[in-house]
């Protein structure tokens, strides 16, 4: 079969890719101790083995203060061999490795990052649920340090790319975002002051990047809800960021503390993901409060490709493209609009092999049916597709499934 836009190289900065598909940073929640296991490598290597041009290790932490799940990786020195391990496997199959850093900020517990979590302004995180302290000015060096830092033990550890979390409403997108930032200081107020400390994370971040490491920046398009960041602001983030001289922009949406679905789209099977928690009050709390604090945003394929238009008419920049893609002929269509690549989470995980299908079968569609449990496992477990589970599901389960994939189905009907 002839090969289209799909299946040709692409060059980010430094970085060549064989072809123009990136797993997606989506958290593995696979690093008990916060540090690297089997079960990671093994993923990303099969992800690779699969056909991806790049796979993007999720979150990984750039300090203890920036973690917001206790599987979640943490960078420091003694986690490099490992990281190195799995940057190794994924380099035999022929993929580039990337990683993604970033610093969860308010979303986070002290039980987890070991002090009361910080923000770009004091306040209460009701998802916690936990009391926030606002960073001091004299702070926020320090902090953008941590990213140099985290960049430097990811060169160390063989990666070939960085992406660095600048959105979805941790640490850098509530100085970004009005509804997170109330500051008084000039890390506040007008949006020349909230992108005050990007532009101090990201000149760490290029100046330990030196020249053959390429930098992506994962950003919003919107924040996605009435008093976050509309459009127009996150366009002049993203003219920052391009002539910072940004490789690539990974265009998102949504905030995980107040629209976490805008992210993913979809509904929460909230009864999936309270099956999983220990704590009892935290079951009948998430159980009872779920579907008010999680509402649902109806899933469409390519959901983020309207406003994603708009930044590939307006910008220069290598952009990505991620959200809700499952079929080869949506790919092409959105990489005929000018991205340089997508990016893919969900559907890899149903199929890590999909890319290599997508090579012999131009028709080729992903059989992820948007039931969003591998998200709802993954907040106690790690994240799996429930199609793929050694065990079924307990019938409980499989009921909540089976409905919201039918009610998925008879949207996309519609």
């Amino acid at each position: 079969m002839e090969d289209k836009l799909l299946f040709t190289p692409v060059q980010f900065g430094p970085l060549r890719l064989r072809n123009r598909a990136i797993r997606s940073a989506a958290f593995e929640s696979m690093c008990p101790g916060n540090r690297p296991s089997a079960e990671l490598l093994e993923y990303h290597r099969s992800v690779a083995a699969g056909g991806v041009g790049m796979t993007t290790v999720a979150y990984a932490a750039v300090s203890r203060s920036g973690l917001s799940f206790d599987r979640q990786l943490w960078m420091r020195p003694d986690i490099v061999p490992g990281l190195r391990e799995l940057t190794d496997a994924v380099h035999r199959e022929g993929a580039a490795a990337s990683i993604q850093l970033g610093h969860c900020g308010n979303m986070s517990h002290r039980s987890i990052c070991g002090c009361t979590p910080v923000g770009a302004s004091s306040g209460f995180n009701l998802y916690s649920p936990t009391f926030v302290r606002g960073l001091r000015k004299d702070e926020l060096r320090g902090v953008a340090g941590d990213f140099g830092r985290a960049v430097r033990l990811a060169r160390e550890a063989g990666f070939d790319a960085v992406e660095i979390h600048a959105g979805h409403g941790y640490l850098i997108s509530q100085f970004l975002s009005p509804y997170t930032n109330r500051r008084k200081d000039d890390y506040g107020g007008p949006l020349e002051n909230r992108m005050r400390f990007l532009e101090e994370v990201m000149t760490e971040v290029f100046r330990a990047a030196g020249s053959d490491l390429a930098v992506f920046v994962k950003v919003n398009m919107r924040d996605g809800f009435r008093g976050g960041m509309e459009i127009d602001e996150c366009l002049q983030v993203g003219r920052l960021l391009q002539d910072m001289g940004a490789h690539a922009l990974v265009l998102s949406g949504g905030f995980v503390s107040r629209a976490p679905m805008y992210v993913m789209r979809g509904d929460m099977p909230i009864r999936s993901m309270t099956y999983y928690m220990k704590p009892w009050w935290l079951r009948w709390g998430v159980r009872a409060a779920g579907r008010m604090m999680v509402p649902g945003v109806p899933f469409r394929e390519a959901y983020f490709l309207e406003d994603a238009l708009r930044f590939r008419r307006e910008l220069r920049v290598p952009l990505v493209y991620v959200g809700g893609l499952v079929s080869r002929s949506k790919i092409e269509e959105v990489l005929g609009h000018g991205f340089q690549a997508v990016q893919m989470g969900r559907a890899l995980l149903n199929e890590p092999g999909f890319v290599n299908r997508m090579k012999q079968e131009e028709d080729a569609r992903n059989g992820c049916r948007h039931s969003n449990y591998c998200i709802a496992r993954m907040y106690s477990l790690d994240m799996a597709c429930h199609q793929r589970l050694a065990e079924p599901l307990p019938p409980c389960l499989q009921r909540e499934i089976e409905q919201l994939e039918k009610r998925q189905a008879a949207y996309a009907q519609s």
